[in-house]
């Protein structure tokens, strides 16, 4: 994942100045050394590092840190703060034309950033929030860019607007346009071609485009594993066309993350988005704040919400809830809950969102090796006849057996699975209000998951 190595690293810098009752001066440049190490390390660049390290130096050895009664949680403190200004203190949305007037986007970036799936996942955000977006397929160029295009915008219920690769692009955008216009379409994005270097045809082209229609937004795609690579990309693109806002692909990666650090301090541009993933659904809104938090491993809980709200339908939730209380819980409900883990990004995902857990290592704790354990309890769930799923209670020795032989697992397992199921389900019907939901204390919320 992103920042793993920089957070372990800033972790183990606060953790020794927490350690120490009183701090010296040299303490804290001692620190802040390591800290901008670190940033290097993480691929930041170094002009943004040598200012961010100088104003934190600058806060942090005034008096009232120096004399005040917990020194090191007020570097810490200072160091997020400088952290979250740095990547833009406010989130920044994609700025969408009121009334009738339709909003068209230019998408741009070099090929292989993930440009055109980026395209599908900002229609897909748009159509979350009530608008009508229209793609249109501007890439004549890269062979299966427009079929890729319509399999995405299919998947988010979103039309393309398509003329093929023969004819040029101003005229796929021109067109796009008035078809958006004719028939109530009040966001055009436009998907356009990349290239593997910058080029003048490529500008040119963008240009061309700029032109012909009013563009409102220029919306730059760039892979964040291709680190300092990225800021300057993004730094050219907004020398040559003007760019309006930045979206971070790849950022669930084994990047260093200094692309996410840098470019708003070099470019002046937000970040609006960053993916996270490589499913349409995994494109999270840019917060500043909470990235920081991330990064500093304080965790990440208002997303993890936002996240299970996305992921759980409320109506199906309060069954569930109900079902729980009685212990009328069954196996089928087990995996649903499951279901809905995943949706969330799965263990890693929530996770690395929990304050102090993204980075820890936890010897009891295999990442890897539980989300295996996952996929074998589906199997053996899998295994068993819908009745034996809704009533565990018919799960006899002969049964267990032919589940253990179906899923390919040792007998043993499905023991544990059943008997863990059983004392989860004992559980539940002692303490019904464990379900953070309705009960005495009168509060609605979101069931935990049980497991």
């Amino acid at each position: 994942m992103a920042f793993d190595n920089l957070s372990e690293k800033l972790q183990n810098v606060f953790k020794n100045l927490r350690s120490k009752g009183r701090l010296t001066e040299d303490d804290v440049k001692s620190a802040l050394k390591e800290v901008k190490m670190a940033l290097l390390e993480a691929d930041v660049n170094f002009k943004v590092v040598k200012r961010f390290v100088k104003t934190v130096q600058e806060r942090a050895i005034g008096q009232d840190v120096m004399n005040g009664l917990n020194p090191g949680q007020m570097v810490i403190k200072i160091v997020n703060e400088e952290m979250v200004s740095l990547m833009g203190s406010e989130t920044t949305e994609i700025a969408i034309k009121p009334g009738n007037e339709i909003t068209v986007i230019m998408m741009a970036g070099l090929q292989g950033a993930g440009k055109t799936t980026t395209t599908a996942k900002i229609a897909g955000k748009l159509k979350q929030k009530g608008k009508k977006p229209l793609l249109a397929a501007c890439d004549v160029y890269r062979p299966a860019a427009i079929d890729q295009l319509k399999i995405n915008g299919e998947k988010q219920g979103v039309e393309v607007f398509s003329m093929g690769d023969k004819n040029s692009p101003v005229n796929i955008a021109r067109a796009a346009v008035e078809h958006a216009q004719k028939n109530g379409f009040q966001v055009v994005i436009i998907d356009t071609a990349g290239r593997l270097h910058i080029d003048e045809g490529m500008m040119e082209e963008l240009e061309a485009i700029k032109a012909a229609v009013d563009v409102s937004q220029t919306i730059l795609v760039v892979d964040s594993m291709t680190g300092q690579d990225a800021v300057n990309v993004a730094s050219t693109f907004d020398e040559k066309i003007g760019v309006d806002g930045v979206i971070l692909t790849k950022l669930d990666g084994d990047t260093r993350g200094g692309a996410a650090l840098s470019i708003r301090a070099v470019t002046g541009k937000p970040i609006l988005y960053v993916g996270m993933g490589e499913k349409l659904s995994d494109l999270e809104q840019f917060y500043p704040d909470r990235m920081a938090s991330r990064i500093l491993g304080m965790g990440d809980v208002l997303t993890m919400i936002e996240k299970a709200q996305e992921a759980i339908d409320e109506e199906e939730a309060r069954k569930l809830e109900q079902k729980m209380k009685k212990a009328e819980f069954d196996f089928d409900d087990y995996l649903s809950s499951m279901s809905q883990m995943k949706k969330m990004g799965g263990l890693s995902s929530i996770l690395g969102m929990m304050p102090g857990m993204g980075q820890m290592k936890m010897p009891e704790f295999d990442e890897a090796e539980a989300e295996k354990g996952m996929k074998r309890t589906e199997s053996i769930i899998y295994s068993m006849t819908p009745q034996e799923r809704r009533n565990p209670s018919l799960l006899n020795p002969s049964r267990k057996r032919r589940i253990a032989n179906g899923a390919g697992v040792d007998i043993a397992e499905v023991n544990r699975l059943v008997k863990q199921f059983e004392q989860a389900r004992k559980m539940m019907k002692q303490l019904p209000g464990m379900m953070g939901g309705a009960g005495k204390r009168g509060r609605r919320g979101k069931f935990k998951l049980p497991f």
